[in-house]
């Protein structure tokens, strides 16, 4: 009666909501068809649908092809493939939630035939246009298959950076080299070299802001030797290194930076406030340096220069200080509490007096939270201390 009250008035939805309660799901449907309203059918009788009510509203929209709904509702009745279909055959503009969606259900589906499938469509093979990368990495991840999703995580960083896109290339690399330290998975070379320089970088701006200019030196130092890394800022990025490293006192490194400016390529992308002084450099070279401090290796007690990130004595690779970039001293030893990246403590302290976020994940961070460590031998011997 009430379903009838609001079919009078033209109100459809209204009529359709009272007939799914009163249980008359069939009357509900065809009513939805015949006036168009089967989204608010599929919205109003969702908590209480069948498989086979699932079923019905995709094929309704199926024969409207209207893809992604039809996607939706093929993938909420269990039928994967053909879920996959459709949302693989949604336009343009339907893209980013359809290939989500495709995601969600290659995850559930357990199916390596449709994995493929969606594979192959991400990286293009089916219509010539590969997608962005970063879909393949949620694939990758929503299959927990970590190995791939770290490779695809490495290109996607790798084209961040080419685009000067520093702190997502960063981020996206300290996400993934988290996740798979959670999965116990060794974490690949070339991701840890590739956070450790962007690490550096994003470094550099906290010790020049702190007034920090020796710091920033020894940074800006480890990111030129490394700038094909850096495509987008090559030439800001170097007369920074001149600046910085002259400030400091290194002023061999700054001579050598500033005759690297002095290439044809480079030359005329200077900066003109700066061109005049960096050809005085070069023109007047002056190879005087500040020896960098020498502190020991963690591993063996090698003393070696503190930005050197492998001991010369045990050939370790050793892990490097979040809030310096020095590699890390046993009897120096911190952790962020979040991230759990190590830090030296004693200059972490001095980093948050300034500072309110961890540098490495950037969750807030206060003195009060870091602790002393006593014992490092579980970072320094990870293997070691799961048995």
């Amino acid at each position: 009666m009430v379903a009838r009250f609001f079919l009078r008035l033209s109100d459809y939805g209204s009529a359709i909501q009272f007939l799914v309660l009163s249980h008359c799901n069939d009357e509900a449907f065809q009513l939805a068809q015949q006036h168009g309203q089967m989204d608010s059918y599929a919205d109003i009788i969702s908590s209480e649908a069948t498989q086979e009510d699932y079923q019905s509203i995709a094929l309704y929209f199926q024969g409207q092809n209207k893809h992604l709904q039809a996607g939706k509702f093929f993938h909420k009745s269990g039928q994967y493939s053909k879920a996959l279909k459709h949302f693989l055959k949604c336009p343009n503009t339907d893209d980013n939630l359809a290939i989500e969606m495709a995601i969600e259900t290659v995850g559930q589906a357990k199916d390596e035939s449709l994995t493929n499938q969606l594979i192959d469509y991400l990286m293009g093979e089916s219509d010539g246009m590969p997608k962005d990368a970063k879909y393949l990495f949620r694939l990758y991840m929503g299959l927990l298959q970590y190995r791939e999703a770290a490779c695809t995580a490495i290109i996607i960083a790798r084209e961040e950076q080419s685009a000067g896109n520093y702190r997502n290339a960063h981020d996206m690399l300290f996400s993934m080299y988290t996740e798979l330290q959670t999965q116990k998975i060794r974490i690949p070379a070339e991701m840890n070299t590739n956070l450790m320089i962007l690490h550096s970088y994003i470094l550099v701006k906290i010790h020049v802001k702190r007034g920090e200019h020796l710091k920033a030196a020894r940074m800006l130092i480890r990111v030129s030797n490394n700038i094909s890394k850096f495509p987008s800022h090559i030439v800001p990025i170097l007369t920074s290194a001149v600046i910085e490293c002259h400030r400091a006192g290194l002023r061999n490194s700054s001579f050598s930076f500033a005759a690297m400016l002095m290439r044809p390529e480079y030359r005329h992308n200077i900066d003109p406030k700066y061109r005049k002084k960096i050809e005085t450099m070069v023109r007047r070279p002056d190879t005087s340096e500040i020896e960098e401090e020498s502190t020991p290796c963690p591993y063996c007690g090698f003393m070696l220069p503190q930005c050197e990130l492998i001991c010369p004595g045990c050939k370790n690779n050793l892990p490097y200080c979040i809030a310096t970039g020095h590699h890390m001293l046993k009897d120096d030893w911190s952790v962020c509490p979040h991230c759990e990246f190590p830090a030296l403590y004693s200059q972490l302290i001095l980093l948050l007096e300034t500072e309110s976020v961890c540098p490495m994940c950037s969750e807030t961070l206060s003195v009060n939270q870091v602790e002393k460590m006593d014992d490092c031998s579980s970072f320094l011997h990870p293997d070691q201390s799961e048995h």
